[in-house]
Order: structure tokens, then C-alpha cells, then sequence
């Protein structure tokens, strides 16, 4: 592309439309992906990304300047003022040439790389196409799969690889594509649990006379996969008027008098550019400051978008009715089977499979309905510089379909609001290739799975904020297949979707935010109070037998400074098969090194499992620790601390948690300027409980002060400094280095962080094999590990420097 003309604007003012006359003025940054406005104060900061872009207008000038007003595809309107014309001329310029390129390789997918802890490989084999067959039982008697169109030589837009009834010859497949508009012949999209299905296709190229023995004969051989029905159903989604007048162009629908046993059935959807003209009219009702609320209710009203929203519901509703009440074969077309078809075809799936109601059952949903049959997404969405008149809402409308059932099933499905807002979003971004490209042809063609992100991967490194927290599978208020009453008084407009940037609309946090806040933090104290638990346990061993560590120590000039082990433990297990007790369970030390009284002490014991106490019925016993006698404890009630604990690594495990993290309702903006809005996250940092937005708390790592050793959110100067500490070692950094697949727990890392400590000149290469050696012992690793006679010796062999793991 042609280098920038103007990339920085000063005194750039931006306009609130609803206080038009306090605006903010700042900076106006071009580059060569974003659009940023920022106040010298940086109390505002506003991203836009260029693909997000729908349309940029330059005004009438005024006397403060000349206004540019860029309207988005995520609803976001702004008006920006700019002191010069010719400034405001060049941005326009470069701004519709940026948000609108030629070719498919200048999208941002191609050039977009991932700070994030997934790869470029990751998200790509999520799915499969015939493993989601093979979910529903395909193959079987009645279906099987047809690898004519391995080459995309019968249908370039249809994946290559099609289920169709196993009777159907090849001669049948061929004829019948040549016989529907752009090839797409009938082709199985959903098998349902009693036997009906529900197949998808283009119009006939029927006209006024026209017929197809071969397509009559597949629509044929599709009724026989049932032996239920006698009949089967083929659903228009247009209206009739619509398939008459393409009846005069050569197409249209079949001819009753050449498919028997069949019922047809008219549903009325509008096509792509009515639906393009509601969703204006959606916009400007939104957009506009209306004096009264009967002004914008009439507004709302003509736009008739809830209306088409209700169409698409009843008409998949009637088609899951078919499938589940009748048991009747359901075949589903509209003009070329790619918007209506889908829209349909996934919502009456959704309707009667609860697997598509979770998170990746919906993802499967979207990649067999909307990917693998061809939906055209670069010219719906409008990613290059094409023809305006094929962009067209389709995607959106299916996932405000699917928000409109959310408020219906509140605890149906696993994914919640945000989800659908940033699939949305991300569907017109670009920035991941998963819906570069009107069908699966051209994603081939394109190589995205190689050169490009999948948006799975993303969504799957945060797949907690996307969690309903109030789902509930196989519950009365989950049924298997819904029945939602699609009247008009329980439709309503997403405000979440269509007016989430009118700030003070919404609130500035859902409920289901403050849910997940709250169990991330209970899951964070709890973490931490079984380390506490673990050391209060560890430092009570020291304190009990000081005096026997101390004549420990002169055995321990043999050891290996690393790892902690003699070479006569890293060698064999034998010395530790002498320390097992009569009873089959090992101890701390054999019976004969103990006093008799202290073996037939009957004080409680202590467990070392988790945290140093026993499980007790109630968790107020496990906290107190006075519950536990210590003076009457025994040798074989403790156990030596699993780590060489130094203050130093106390006070790092003590420090590293939040306890009292931060309300984020009192939060409006964060750390870098960024608003929280409506479906903005609000992540607390584990380490020092500080709100932040997910850019500023992109970094995972294992916190010294949990028990799990789990890698937990924490924010970008929390991050650097527990890297920068000398007793913290990333354990799952050293593992991924050399290789190691076995599962290296974090919970080695205070192991391994006290051998750092007190050996300056300690590498990598021994650290590893210091755990290596610990999971070896814990059976982990090697054969030593293998059995129960393993995994006893390997918990409780006794050494200077023991290496029991946490």
C-alpha cells in the first residue's frame, strides 16, 4: 500500500452526541491497522480497527473545523473534528482505502500476529466435518458419505466432503447438481436421534416445466432413509411471490406434479437487501436523538428488523416441529441455499440438539453450517472493495437469533452474551482467517489454516469469560429439544449489540461478571490457604525434630547439590523399601528408629496429601489448627517439608497472592485509558488485585503462593516481578525447553526455586533433571513410578533434601 499522507492530527475533537457541546479533544493517530484517538490526559481512548469500518463521511465544515463521522459494523458511531479540511480529506481518503482493500491478502488475517499463548496451528483441527457426522451415527444403513466432490468439481462451493443416502448412484448426485442453482444439490445437515433429518439445497432450475429424473430420484432415495414418515417436506424460506418471479428466470421451486409424497411449504424471509435496508433503518433509529419515545419506538418499528428476527424463529421452529413431532424428513432451500438456508437450517438444529447449545457444539455449528456449505462471508460481510449490494446482516441476524433464545433458555447454554458479542465482531475483524472467504474453496486456495490465526484458538485462551454461569444441561429449565414461544411481546431489541457504546445506556457490569470475579477470587484463597495449610505443617515437622535434622546433616555430603538426591536414590529405589511399615504403608522412618511410646500414641494424625491435615468433616477443622494436638503428635504424624524453606521463599509465597482484591464497580476506566463498557471484561490481577482491562493482563503464570501451581492471570508489572525474583522458576517454561510431556506439576517449582537459592551456578539442564528425578519418584517418570509399589515408594522416601512434591 502507498505510504500514509497524514498519520497524526492534533486538536482532533470528539464529539459526544448526546453533549454536543463539551467535547474532548486529543490526538488523531493513523496507522496501518487502527484508527486511535487519544486525550492528552488520557482519560479517553477510542481503537477502531480498519475492517471495522462500514462508511466514512466527511461534513459540512463548521466553524471548529471539519467533521468526519466513521460508522462501524460493531455499532460504533463517532464524529471527529478535525481544525483543517485537507487533513480531514487525506484521513477519509486513507481510511476507505485501508477499511475496504482489493485484494484478499491485504486483509489484517495475513498479517495479524497473535501476542497471546496460542500458536498459528492451534484452533485448525478443532473441528472435523466427518467427526461430527460420525457424532450423529453416519454411517449407517440409510446415509453415507460421497467423495465426489473431493476436488470441488461438483459443487465449488460445497465442502468436499458430502453425506447423501447411501442409495444414491453417482449418475443421481451429478444430474441433480447440474439441476440446482450453482450445483448445490441435496445434501444431508442435521440426522436427528427418532431418524428425520434435515437436508439443504439451492432452487431448482425448474422454470415453468422443467424436470430432473435424477433429482427426483435423490429426493426420493432421501424419503426412503426414514421408514418412519411417508412423507417428507421441502421448505421454501421465500416468500411465493419471490420464487414465482425467479420462475420466469429459468428457477423457481419444484413442480408438485413431478414429486410425489412430498408437502411444500412457503415461509416468507425477505432477501438480502431488504435485509440490508432494515438493519439501516435499525441504525438510524438507534443513532438519532429523538425528542419522545413514541418517535423512537415508531422508528424502531419501521426498520421492521424484530419482525424479520421473528420470520427467522418461526420458520426454524416449524422445521424442528417436523423433525421432532412428525418424524418427517425436512428438505430446506432458498435462492442458492446460502443465507436463509443456513440461518434455518442452524437454528432448528440448535433447537433440537443440546450439544450445539455449548461452546464448541456451537462452534461445530457454525463450521458446518456456515463454513462447510459455503456462506459467503466476504461478500456478506463486506471485506473488499466490491459490489455494496451483496452485503447483507445474515450472520448477524442468526446470532441475534440466538441471543433472543439465551433470554428465553437463560440456562440452556453454556455461552453467554459475550461470547456472541465477539464472535460478531470478530467475524467482521478479519483478524483471524476461520471466515476469510465465501467457501471452503477459497480458504484452500488461500491456505489460511497456515498463514493465518483461528478465532477457536483465541476463544479457547479465554473460554472462562465466556462461561454462563447459570447453565444447567439436562435440567427441567434445559430441555432436550425447546419450544420457544416466538410471539411478538418476548421478542425484544439487543441493546447489548446495537446501543453497547452509548455509555450510561448500560451498566457498566453484568451480573454474570461479578459472578466469575467471585469465584475466581474463592478459587485464588483457597489455592493460597492450602499452601499456608502445607507450610504451617512444614514448619511444625522443623520445629518437632529439630534436634534429628540435625544429625541428618552429616549424611548429607553425598548428595547432589541439585538435585537433591543421592546417588545411591538417583540409581535405585531399594533404600526406600526398608522404611515401609508392617501394615503396607510406608512411614517417615522405620519403627525401630522411633520410641515405643510415640508408635502407639493414638493423638490424630496428621495428612500430608494436600495441605498437612487430615480431611475432617467440617472445613472450620481443617483451618484450626489448633484441632490437632502438637504436643501429642508422632514422627510418623509429620512429614519433612516437601521444599528448603528460606524466609525468602516464604515471604515470596506469602506476597505473591491478592487477598483483598479491588471493587471493580468503582472502576471506570483502566490503567491505560481504556473505558469499561457493558461487555468489557474486568479482570482483577491474582498478585496484587488491581482491575484491568484483557489487554493490560494478557500474561499467565503460576503464583509461588498456590498450592495447585496453576498458571493465573496477572498483570504486566505483577509479571515482570515474580520473573525478576531469584527464588521463582517457571517450571512449565524449563519443561516446554527440553521437551517434556510428562506431567512436570508446577507444584515442583518451590523445589526447584530453593535449589536455586543456595546454588548460584546452578543451569537449566540439572534443574531439569532435579525434577525429572522428583516425578521419577513420585512415579511420574520411568519405571519407578509404575504401580502401586512405585507411587508408595516415591512419596515417602526419606533423604537430607527431600523431594516430596506438593
Amino acid at each position: 500500500m502507498e505510504p500514509m499522507e497524514t498519520s497524526k492530527v492534533e486538536n482532533v475533537r470528539l464529539l459526544d452526541r448526546f453533549d454536543p457541546r463539551h467535547p474532548v479533544t486529543g490526538t488523531l493517530y493513523l496507522t496501518a491497522t487502527h484508527l486511535i484517538f487519544i486525550d492528552p490526559d488520557g482519560k479517553k481512548e477510542t481503537w477502531i480497527l480498519h475492517q471495522h469500518i462500514a462508511s466514512v463521511e466527511k461534513l459540512q465544515m463548521t466553524a471548529f473545523g471539519s467533521p468526519l463521522r466513521v460508522k462501524c459494523k460493531t455499532y460504533m458511531n463517532v464524529t471527529f473534528i478535525l481544525p483543517r479540511e485537507r487533513e480531514c480529506q487525506d484521513i477519509m481518503v486513507t481510511l476507505q482505502k485501508l477499511s475496504r482493500p482489493e485484494s484478499l491478502e491485504d486483509l489484517y488475517c495475513f498479517h495479524y500476529v497473535s501476542q497471546g499463548g496460542y500458536s498459528q496451528t492451534d484452533g485448525w483441527q478443532l473441528f472435523s466435518l466427518e467427526k461430527e457426522f460420525f457424532r450423529m451415527g453416519i454411517p449407517n444403513q440409510f446415509w453415507d458419505f460421497s467423495h465426489l466432490n473431493k476436488n470441488y468439481e461438483l459443487c465449488d462451493t460445497y465442502a468436499n466432503l458430502l453425506v447423501v443416502p447411501a442409495s444414491a448412484t453417482t449418475p443421481m448426485l451429478m444430474g441433480s447438481s447440474r439441476f440446482r442453482s450453482r450445483g448445490r444439490l441435496p445434501a444431508l445437515s442435521y440426522l436427528h436421534r427418532n431418524g428425520a433429518s434435515i437436508c439443504r439445497c439451492s432452487q431448482p432450475l425448474a422454470g415453468f416445466s422443467a424436470r430432473c429424473l435424477e433429482d427426483e430420484q435423490l429426493l426420493r432415495a432421501i424419503l426412503q432413509t426414514n421408514p418412519k414418515s411417508a412423507r417428507m417436506c421441502i421448505v421454501d424460506t421465500r416468500p411465493k411471490i419471490n420464487a414465482m418471479a425467479n420462475r420466469a428466470k429459468g428457477k423457481g421451486y419444484e413442480n408438485e406434479n413431478y414429486y410425489t409424497d412430498v408437502q411444500f411449504h412457503f415461509i416468507g424471509i425477505e432477501n438480502i437487501h431488504v435485509m440490508r435496508n432494515g438493519l439501516s433503518k435499525l441504525m438510524d433509529a438507534c443513532d438519532s436523538s429523538c425528542a419522545t419515545v413514541s418517535s423512537y419506538l415508531s422508528a424502531l418499528d419501521k426498520s421492521d428488523w424484530l419482525k424479520h428476527i421473528k420470520a427467522i424463529l418461526d420458520t426454524s421452529v416449524f422445521i424442528a416441529n417436523k423433525v421432532e413431532d412428525e418424524a418427517a424428513n425436512v428438505v430446506v432451500h432458498c435462492s442458492d441455499g446460502w443465507d436463509r438456508t443456513a440461518q434455518t437450517c442452524s437454528i432448528a438444529s440448535l433447537l433440537l440438539d443440546p450439544y450445539f447449545r455449548t461452546i464448541h457444539g456451537f462452534q461445530a455449528l457454525i463450521e458446518k453450517e456456515w463454513l462447510s456449505f459455503g456462506h459467503k462471508f466476504t461478500d456478506r460481510c463486506g471485506f473488499l472493495d466490491a459490489d455494496a449490494k451483496e452485503t447483507s446482516p445474515v450472520f448477524t441476524q442468526f446470532i441475534d437469533c440466538v441471543w433472543q433464545l439465551t433470554q428465553l433458555y437463560p440456562m440452556a447454554f453454556q455461552f453467554n452474551e459475550r461470547f456472541l458479542v465477539e464472535l460478531h465482531d470478530h467475524v467482521y475483524s478479519c483478524q483471524f482467517g476461520t471466515f476469510v472467504g465465501n467457501c471452503e474453496k477459497d480458504r484452500v486456495d488461500l491456505m489460511v489454516s497456515q498463514r493465518t490465526y483461528s478465532l477457536w484458538a483465541f476463544m479457547q485462551s479465554r473460554i472462562d469469560d465466556y462461561l454462563n454461569h447459570l447453565f444447567q444441561p439436562n435440567s427441567n429449565h434445559s430441555p432436550n429439544v425447546m419450544r420457544p414461544d416466538t410471539s411478538s411481546q418476548n421478542l425484544r431489541l439487543w441493546v447489548g449489540l446495537y446501543l453497547r457504546f452509548e455509555d450510561g445506556l448500560l451498566p457498566r457490569e453484568s451480573i454474570a461478571d461479578w459472578i466469575s470475579a467471585t469465584k475466581g477470587r474463592a478459587q485464588s484463597l483457597n489455592d493460597h490457604t492450602r499452601l499456608l495449610e502445607k507450610r504451617i505443617a512444614d514448619l511444625r515437622f522443623l520445629v518437632l525434630h529439630r534436634d534429628d535434622l540435625k544429625s541428618s546433616t552429616c549424611h548429607s555430603e553425598g548428595h547432589d547439590v541439585d538435585s537433591g538426591l543421592s546417588e545411591n536414590e538417583v540409581g535405585s529405589d531399594k533404600q526406600s523399601q526398608k522404611y515401609r511399615s508392617e501394615s503396607g504403608e510406608p512411614t517417615a522412618r522405620s519403627s525401630g528408629d522411633l520410641p515405643e511410646d510415640s508408635l502407639t500414641s493414638t493423638a490424630p494424625r496428621v495428612s500430608d496429601t494436600e495441605s498437612g491435615f487430615e480431611e475432617l468433616c467440617h472445613p472450620s477443622s481443617r483451618a484450626s489448627f489448633g484441632s490437632v494436638g502438637v504436643a501429642g503428635s508422632t514422627l510418623r504424624d509429620l512429614k519433612r517439608p516437601s521444599v528448603d524453606l528460606s524466609l525468602d521463599q516464604i515471604a515470596l509465597e506469602l506476597n505473591s497472592v491478592a487477598i483483598d482484591w479491588k471493587n471493580p464497580r468503582d472502576v471506570t476506566h483502566c490503567g491505560c485509558a481504556a473505558p469499561f463498557r457493558y461487555l468489557n471484561c474486568k479482570y482483577n490481577c491474582w498478585k496484587c488485585g488491581e482491575v484491568y482491562c484483557g489487554r493490560c493482563i494478557d500474561r499467565h503464570i503460576a503464583l509461588p503462593g498456590h498450592y495447585s501451581g496453576k498458571s493465573v492471570p496477572v498483570c504486566r508489572p505483577c509479571y515482570k516481578t515474580l520473573k525478576s525474583s531469584p527464588s521463582y522458576i517457571d517450571l512449565a517454561a524449563v519443561a516446554k525447553q527440553r521437551g517434556l510431556h510428562s506431567p512436570l506439576c508446577a507444584a515442583a517449582a518451590p523445589h526447584l526455586a530453593a535449589k536455586r537459592t543456595s546454588c548460584s551456578r546452578g543451569t537449566t539442564s540439572r534443574l531439569v533433571m532435579s525434577v525429572k528425578i522428583a516425578c521419577r519418584r513420585r512415579g511420574r517418570l520411568g519405571k519407578a513410578g509404575h504401580g502401586r509399589a512405585g507411587r508408595e515408594r516415591s512419596q515417602h522416601t526419606i533423604g537430607p533434601t527431600p523431594c516430596t512434591l506438593r
